[in-house]
């Protein structure tokens, strides 16, 4: 019996808990048709089958129509949602681990155009500013039909197996009776405490009256809002311990924080620079305050982090829950003495961004998560050992450079730098996101222990290559700063490397222009800002940072408000011109119709102006670094190309296009396009699992 407190068993009810490591509630957005269907339950079934002691499926399956997913949920207000959840049940329970799943009524976090387009509805008429509907104010039948519907959705859950339910009790419905931010009613369900708790324990009530009292229930709800006015520490304290003496709840999942802003979120669920488990001694104090069951997810990234979570009596299980999305098999590792080979969380949060933007989650450095249908987590060895010669490398060499390892292939990798890491190392360098150089350094060990060769301070030619005698040659190469995008001046600009490198200092009045959208125009943003400059960032698009999403736009917009930084959308730099020692910039607007047509509806139009500063910075993405690729093509037996129905179906790549070639011959990453961090080490993931 090992000494782990990690590994030690838990007795929740009825219920044995094999080790103290849960996967909590969330929802990946892999639903098809608001049902668990077969990529769903292999995520959660390729998670049990290493060992995680409870999968919690399902961030809020919505229990009635009116609570409408807008983020590709579970429907667990439809009987055939049963067989579905039996069938993922059953497979992780041959595995041992414990499934529940979280069922909830949004409110007002939703939107009336999604699903049936019925009104939304909460406590009072107030808008939550994260999804903008207006609500409907509750009344007396809503809330006793919604009370039915959780009944009906906590009979269906124990109809398909489930070991128990928890219900979602902070930003959603059961939340919004509680704080007196969102609870305007009169009556009975408003004003005291006891009252804005009386949906929450009639909706227990009618639960259990269905599914027993042996059925394992729990809540997974705010104590302490810190909002002024809202549900304070105090009242979180008062509520807990009303939920405790109830007899109707089986265990806590502790919350500190508001979700209904994206500041508000990313406090909650912090992302990479972030303080590491910051509401872990709130949930302890709970704990100890209660002497009842508590759960707790908040950044709990690595396994110090969650074995001092339970070895100091915080919490008597943890959540590591963005951990298990980059790796699956944390506590086979644990139990293999193979701590070192878990794939670190890089709190990046492409995952939850993904979700808030109405996408699929996937990890930023596990390509494999999500795609379990079609991507293996565990390398299989091929058929025959091969000569891999890999140029580049950047997470998309060194991806290649560890799947072709783990395949078995013998592997050289050219670097033009002293070191791995390419484009991440240079994002690295900012404080905030140098979490990200763990991407990196994960791979480095990977490669390492299975005899990668790399050849560092090498630029790569076609000589070079070829002196390898390599049966396959993968370009990763990456990209360079595209910056010559004005029609005049274009050597008057740096681009936001220049900046984020350290080889270009700022100016004193700079104008960022960002084309791309991308975290590079905000890392250097965040540098320019810091240096005590004006600073004006200008965008074409409409909204900004598109491409950086949400939750990570939080940090930087708290950086760069203070400085009173310029924020302008939808204008676009043509040209720059030198005027003494200062800078003239020209700008102009898309929406501009440049007609002077005095027949066009709202007549010509002349959004035309101009800047005088002393420094442009332009983030426009990426150009292939792609010479070495056109060099080696004529004497490659594929002639460069991919068959990408091959690729796509998770064949090897087979096609001849010159029989007298002499390797096969492919590019990856930013190599072929600008895109970004997952997208390379998917190229990678997907081509290689196949040499």
């Amino acid at each position: 019996m090992s000494n782990d407190p990690l590994l030690q068993p838990y007795q929740l009810k009825h219920l044995r808990l094999r080790n103290r490591i849960i996967i909590t509630s969330h929802e990946p957005a892999y639903p098809e048709d608001g049902m668990p269907k077969e990529r769903y339950r292999a995520y959660h079934v390729e998670r049990a089958k290493a060992g995680v002691a409870l999968t919690m499926t399902a961030g809020s399956a919505a229990v009635s129509k009116d609570s409408p997913p807008v983020f590709n949920n579970i429907l667990a207000y439809k009987d055939e949602v049963v067989p579905r959840l039996k069938d993922l049940a059953d497979e992780c329970h041959e595995h041992g681990a414990a499934v529940m799943i979280q069922l909830t009524h949004l409110g007002r976090r939703t939107r009336w155009d999604k699903g049936d387009w019925l009104p939304v509805v909460s406590p009072s008429h107030h808008r939550e500013a994260a999804h903008r509907a207006f609500p409907k104010k509750l009344e007396d039948w809503d809330i006793e039909r919604i009370i039915k519907d959780y009944a009906d959705a906590a009979e269906r859950m124990k109809a398909a197996g489930l070991d128990g339910i928890e219900l979602q009790a902070y930003g959603h419905l059961m939340d919004q009776f509680w704080s007196p931010l969102t609870n305007t009613l009169e009556g009975e369900f408003g004003g005291s405490l006891e009252n804005r708790l009386r949906f929450t324990f009639d909706t227990l009530r009618a639960i259990r009256e269905r599914v027993g009292p042996d059925f394992i229930v729990g809540l997974r709800y705010v104590a302490d809002e810190m909002l002024t006015g809202g549900v304070s520490r105090e009242e979180g304290l008062d509520i807990s311990l009303r939920l405790r003496n109830s007899g109707m709840v089986d265990f806590l999942n502790v919350i500190r924080g508001h979700i209904d802003t994206d500041a508000g979120l990313t406090d909650v669920i912090p992302i990479q620079g972030m303080r590491n488990s910051p509401h872990l001694d709130f949930a302890g104090e709970i704990r100890a305050a209660t002497d009842f069951p508590t759960f707790h997810a908040a950044k709990i990234p690595d396994v110090a982090t969650a074995r001092y979570a339970i070895a100091s009596g915080k919490v008597d299980m943890i959540g590591m829950t963005r951990a298990h999305m980059t790796d699956p098999h944390i506590v086979r590792k644990i139990l293999a003495g193979q701590e070192e080979t878990i794939r670190p969380c890089v709190g990046a949060n492409y995952c939850l961004d993904r979700i808030y933007q109405g996408g699929a989650a996937y990890c930023i450095h596990n390509a494999a998560t999500g795609r379990e249908l079609t991507m293996p987590h565990d390398i299989p060895k091929a058929a025959a050992r091969r000569k891999v010669v890999i140029v580049g490398a950047g997470p998309a060499g060194m991806e290649a450079a560890r799947v072709a390892a783990d395949r078995g292939h013998e592997i050289t990798v050219f670097e033009a730098a002293d070191k791995p890491g390419g484009q991440v190392r240079l994002t690295s360098q900012s404080p905030r996101r140098h979490e990200m150089i763990s991407l990196i350094d994960w791979r480095m060990a990977q490669c390492e222990s299975k005899g990668v060769q790399f050849r560092f301070n090498t630029w790569a030619e076609a000589d070079t290559v070829m002196a390898e005698n390599p049966d396959v040659v993968i370009i990763a190469t990456g990209g360079y700063p595209d910056t010559e995008i004005l029609s005049r001046g274009n050597e008057l600009v740096v681009s936001a490397w220049d900046i984020i490198s350290g080889d270009v200092k700022p100016g004193k009045n700079v104008l960022l222009f960002d084309d791309a959208g991308d975290h590079a125009a905000l890392q250097s943003a965040e540098i320019i800002a810091n240096s005590g400059a004006r600073l004006e960032i200008m965008t074409p698009d409409r909204s900004f940072a598109p491409e950086v999403m949400a939750m990570n736009l939080v940090p930087y917009m708290r950086t760069l408000q203070k400085p009173d930084v310029t924020f302008t959308v939808t204008y676009r730099l043509l040209a720059v011109e030198r005027k003494e020692n200062e800078l003239l910039a020209i700008i102009d607007s898309d929406y501009n119709n440049h007609q002077d047509d005095t027949h066009q509806p709202d007549g010509p139009l002349d959004f035309q102006q101009t800047r005088t500063v002393d420094q442009v910075i332009i983030n426009h993405g990426t150009l292939p670094l792609d010479e070495l690729y056109f060099e080696l093509r004529e004497n490659a037996s594929n002639g460069g190309e991919i068959d990408y129905d091959q690729l796509i179906a998770g064949q090897p790549q087979t096609l001849t296009k010159n029989s007298d070639g002499k390797f096969q011959l492919f590019r990856i990453g930013d190599a072929v396009s600008a895109r970004n961090t997952h997208a390379a080490i998917y190229d990678a993931l997907r081509l290689v699992k196949d040499l």
